[in-house]
């Protein structure tokens, strides 16, 4: 098993070198047809201990799905729930089905307090258990294997794919990457996670095996003494030179995961260089992961031109914080968004300026952003366009998530059509994590996407850290 580096623990051997790992691959097995999965599993799934029995994965159109199955949820009443409806508490802070479904739940006893049916009108109380059983339709992912880079007896370092959540949450549960390896491994497997990547973030990921590893590596992260670099495919040519954004990050919809530049939020630092930068070309054809089809590809080239418009940089990005959607704001506000991020890069949301430079939100309120955010994926497409025009319609009505019209035959719930392939990447991959000290490192490859394209030279590799780190090393030597 090649390996990038030296384990994170106490058992490692002091090294600072870095070598390009080869990625052996999760492969899991693929069941004999769908229709064979969808009959058995559909039937067998009605506990809410789903991750004990068997995950029903299957493989189509190149999309890693889960038949339907019965799941409960259950929580305790959150203090800001207390002296609430229970209808109310629907309404504002779960947004996957309409009014008129939930009240039915309440009144047919699929919606519960304390295991028995009761109204919508329940005021709740603290202790209350809330449960909600349902026929669960869990989105497709993509059906890229997860890569392992290094695993020893302390902690296992994966390559993430992009489009797939770490952990079971909202609309996912057995399309997430510890149940995916939960699956290859065994069900009473535990994963002790010790960093975070967003579902569409793909890259390095630490996974523990014991709570002693996740804690040391944990400190250590949090003790800002591991650097992080990350790559990013942006909209435009970057700047030469080190820029360092210090600019702080104010979470304006928690319900979103939604942050906005802003002078009282909290204090953030990212630090960004120019790898390269590819100018557009119009015979240029892209696909999903950023490289070029083959000659005969279908790939409607007219209908996107403004994925031409302007060429692309890839840019090397240290966070030296860790605030969520860090590095995504970061580079909106500096006028180059991830050029296929489905939120910072959506003229739908922001406008004609994608959001740069507006720390005052005087292009647009944030109720405004949240209420644009809120239709994307129901009455519209979430599609990440930097120069929206009406061809960017037809596109992305037939290639994207949304209401289909249709319902589940067995309880009546809207379904979604499959993700279009740019709801499924994002063209940002954690690649580096090191200790300051230099006792271990690892490196992944670069993704497809920030590769040179054909026919036009540039880099393969990135080279240290140094020229990032010096760039904040002063004000935060932890990294130094």
């Amino acid at each position: 098993m090649s390996q990038g580096g030296e384990a994170p623990s106490s058992l490692a051997t002091p090294s600072a070198a870095i070598t390009m790992p080869e990625i052996e691959n999760l492969a899991v097995k693929e069941p004999a047809t769908p229709k064979e999965v969808k009959e058995s599993k559909t039937s067998a799934l009605t506990s809410s201990h789903a991750s004990s029995l068997p995950p029903p994965y299957y493989f189509e159109n190149g999309l890693r799905r889960v038949a339907p199955y019965h799941y409960t949820y259950k929580t305790w009443v959150k203090e800001r729930w207390r002296g609430r409806k229970l209808i109310d508490v629907f309404e504002s802070e779960f947004r996957d089905r309409s009014l008129a479904y939930y009240k039915n739940a309440m009144e047919t006893g699929q919606i519960c307090v304390n295991g028995k049916a009761t109204s919508p009108d329940h005021i709740l109380k603290n202790g209350e258990l809330v449960s909600h059983t349902i026929h669960r339709h869990e989105p497709p992912v993509a059906a890229d294997p997860i890569g392992i880079i290094h695993e020893d007896q302390d902690m296992i370092v994966i390559n993430k794919p992009s489009g797939v959540p770490v952990h079971p949450a909202g609309r996912y549960n057995f399309n997430s990457v510890i149940e995916i390896m939960k699956a290859e491994r065994h069900s009473e497997w535990v994963a002790y996670t010790c960093n975070r990547l967003d579902r569409l973030t793909s890259g390095i990921m630490f996974v523990a095996k014991h709570p002693k590893a996740a804690d040391e590596l944990t400190t250590q992260i949090k003790q800002r003494s591991v650097r992080k670099e990350y790559i990013a495919r942006v909209i435009g040519n970057f700047p030469d030179e080190e820029v360092v954004c210090n600019q702080p990050l104010l979470q304006i919809s928690p319900k979103l995961g939604l942050n906005r530049v802003r002078a009282n939020g909290k204090s953030a630092r990212t630090v960004f260089k120019k790898l390269a930068y590819y100018p557009p070309r119009e015979s240029q054809r892209q696909t999903r992961d950023g490289s070029l089809p083959a000659a005969g590809d279908a790939t409607e080239e007219k209908d996107r031109p403004w994925l031409q418009k302007e060429g692309y940089s890839i840019v090397r990005c240290l966070p030296v914080t860790g605030r969520t959607h860090q590095i995504r704001v970061h580079l909106q506000h500096l006028g180059h968004p991830i050029q296929n991020d489905p939120i910072y890069a959506n003229q739908r949301v922001w406008g004609l300026k994608l959001g740069y430079n507006d720390p005052e939100a005087l292009e647009n309120t944030d109720d405004d952003i949240i209420t644009r955010l809120n239709r994307m994926g129901k009455e519209e497409v979430a599609d990440a366009v930097a120069y929206h025009d009406e061809m960017v319609d037809e596109y992305y009505k037939r290639k994207a998530e949304k209401m289909s019209g249709k319902l589940c035959e067995v309880c009546d719930t809207p379904l979604y059509t499959d993700p279009g392939l740019q709801e499924l990447s994002l063209w940002l991959h954690s690649l580096r994590y090191e200790d300051s000290g230099g006792s271990w490192s690892y490196l992944s490859p670069l993704p497809v996407w920030a590769m040179p394209p054909s026919g036009m030279s540039g880099p393969t590799e990135v080279g240290g850290m140094e020229e990032l780190v010096s760039a904040v090393k002063d004000v935060n030597p932890e990294i130094a």
